[in-house]
């Protein structure tokens, strides 16, 4: 009974970090119930998984620029161009993968620099200078497209970015063996840092939950990550779009966490002017922060038109809209200085859930934004109030 009153404790206190893990599994686990299971098969979460990919990479992104204060309403048709860039580059040109690729990101940092330039230097406000960068790259991107509306990409190497898996070592009763490698890799990973960063803690007497606490913590994550891994085994295994938003995951945790540039990302986010005044570049931390956004965005394009196969003159619409609702979701605060990565991953896959989950159900595309507008109202509401109580 201590445990659980002391559980129940903890998630009250720190709802925002716990709310949008329990609001997932609720909601996985009622689509579940409702489609007898579908919902949980290994080819539906695989499926669920790749198509919150490249909004996922967004999030990331998204996160960031929120919790500076800014906004980027241009990322999903610069994700839209720069995906049919790399078409036009693999398909009419000839390039090889290998240099297509730092090409689309290099392109992406570009966008980035000049979209800070407008924000840090001219002073313009990011609502007003992304919404021009948005018009802007939607017309180019049906000027690239134009000529046949679809530019089709038959590279096989390029579209496994979309669509292909890791290879299997071999099989283990039927289970991807190297997905399973993977799997435990992750669970170990994560078990270390949790208790490398609790040790860091009790070392400078900062407070930490009970030891009891912890441990059933470390137990239940490594159970869902273990229960992914053995669906996904049971398919595929994982696929390549997995596993490139899990090293984006894990290079934008580090330096978010880990290294002088988070801290002062954070330090700008909840005073300007505090961390101005303290000797932070806040200039230079807008304009690392937004061509990390756009660079995120020429991934995200990359994996788009891989996942197709193809450019469409429409690719790329409402993305920007998608990647800020799973950033709030997942517990971005809208006054700046609040907001994890690893929140903007989960929160991409909430949304993602919910619209596999109603498209299951048969639920009409009218219903689905409005619920999932209803989610992201939810969201910010949530937001608002946990400001108010802290």
């Amino acid at each position: 009974m201590k445990i659980l009153h002391e559980a129940g404790t903890l998630i009250k206190d720190n709802i925002r970090d716990y709310g949008m893990y329990i609001a997932l599994f609720v909601i996985m686990l009622t689509f579940n119930v409702m489609t007898n299971g579908m919902f949980m098969s290994s080819r539906n979460i695989s499926n669920l998984l790749d198509s919150a990919g490249y909004i996922a990479v967004l999030a990331v992104g998204m996160t960031l620029v929120i919790v500076i204060r800014h906004i980027d309403l241009s990322v999903g048709y610069v994700a839209g161009f720069l995906g049919a860039i790399a078409a036009i580059l693999l398909m009419q040109h000839g390039l090889p993968v290998y240099i297509v690729i730092p090409v689309i990101l290099l392109l992406g940092i570009i966008i980035g620099l000049f979209n800070g330039f407008l924000i840090a230097q001219l002073g313009i406000p990011a609502f007003v200078a992304s919404l021009a960068g948005m018009l802007i790259f939607r017309g180019a991107l049906l000027q690239v497209t134009e000529g046949t509306g679809t530019i089709i990409v038959q590279n096989s190497t390029f579209n496994a970015l979309g669509n292909g898996f890791i290879p299997s070592l071999t099989q283990l009763n039927d289970l991807h063996l190297l997905t399973l490698i993977v799997g435990i890799l992750g669970i170990v990973t994560y078990i270390y840092g949790e208790v490398k960063t609790r040790y860091d803690k009790l070392k400078y007497n900062f407070e930490v939950v009970s030891l009891s606490i912890f441990i059933l913590k470390l137990f239940f994550v490594s159970v869902i990550i273990g229960y992914i891994t053995w669906i996904l085994a049971g398919y595929n295994g994982f696929s390549w779009t997995v596993m490139i938003v899990l090293l984006v995951t894990m290079i934008y945790h580090f330096i978010s966490n880990k290294t002088v540039l988070g801290r002062q990302i954070y330090a700008v986010g909840s005073n300007p002017e505090a961390a101005h005044l303290s000797g932070i570049n806040v200039k230079k931390i807008t304009y690392i922060v937004m061509a990390s956004m756009s660079m995120l965005a020429a991934l995200s394009g990359i994996l788009y038109t891989a996942r197709l196969q193809s450019a469409t003159t429409t690719a790329g619409m409402l993305f920007e809209l998608d990647a800020i609702a799973a950033a709030y979701v997942g517990g971005v605060s809208s006054a700046g200085g609040v907001g994890k990565v690893s929140g903007a991953i989960i929160g991409a896959i909430v949304m993602a859930s919910l619209t596999n989950g109603m498209n299951l159900l048969g639920v009409g595309i009218s219903y689905q934004y409005m619920i999932r507008g209803g989610v992201l109202a939810g969201a910010v509401i949530f937001d608002v109030l946990t400001r108010k109580k802290s």
